[in-house]
């Protein structure tokens, strides 16, 4: 992953100086500072019931979609959305019909579940096909791209990893080879992410 991590980074998460964010600041994970790891302070008997009190249901309805124009997420479990969870994260991704993510590599592995669609992955160059129902696995270090294979219907992920925890450890390395389309492609346009989710 070289070329654009020669040059200095600039502000924000992933940014290399001067490269604009496809999508702007929709695109928050990238761009935004986060919370990676929150701070468990206080008594032991203070902490562990206020942890005890947290919620365990978090309706992904209501959390936001962000992104756009092909690619949408939203985080449902992660240390800034979720105080009972410091070492997990978990998302949702849809991606439009033949739509494809941003190529990358982080440090922590990740799981994957196939809640609708069909598509292929390219893991370090090695293309790997999955469809609704299919758990894949993104080893550590891996650097790789998620595609939508059909081009009448959409595609969603549920994402889980621990890069919280990695983080922690400082195994913070992450880099974004190349961003999703900033532009729909001809036919998507009109692309929404589904409001039951």
């Amino acid at each position: 992953m070289t070329g654009l991590y020669d040059r200095p980074a600039g502000a924000g998460h992933n940014k290399p100086q001067d490269e604009p964010l496809p999508g702007g600041e929709n695109w928050d994970r990238w761009s935004k500072k986060r919370i990676f790891v929150r701070e468990l302070a206080g008594t032991y008997s203070d902490l562990y019931k206020s942890l005890m009190e947290q919620p365990r249901i978090y309706p992904s309805t209501k959390a936001p979609w962000k992104g756009g124009p092909e690619l949408y997420g939203k985080h449902i479990i992660s240390p800034q959305h979720a105080n009972v969870a410091q070492s997990i994260e978990t998302h949702i991704e849809v991606y439009a019909p033949g739509a494809y993510g941003q190529k990358h590599g982080h440090l922590n592995s990740a799981v994957f579940y196939v809640i609708k669609g069909r598509g292929h992955d390219v893991h370090d160059g090695r293309h790997i096909p999955w469809k609704a129902g299919d758990v894949m696995l993104v080893e550590n270090g891996c650097v790789h791209q998620h595609f939508n294979d059909d081009k009448n219907n959409e595609a969603l992920l549920l994402v889980f990893k621990a890069k919280p925890l990695f983080h922690f450890m400082n195994l913070v390395f992450q880099k974004i080879v190349s961003y999703p389309p900033s532009t729909p492609a001809k036919g998507n346009e009109n692309f929404k992410p589904p409001t039951d989710l």
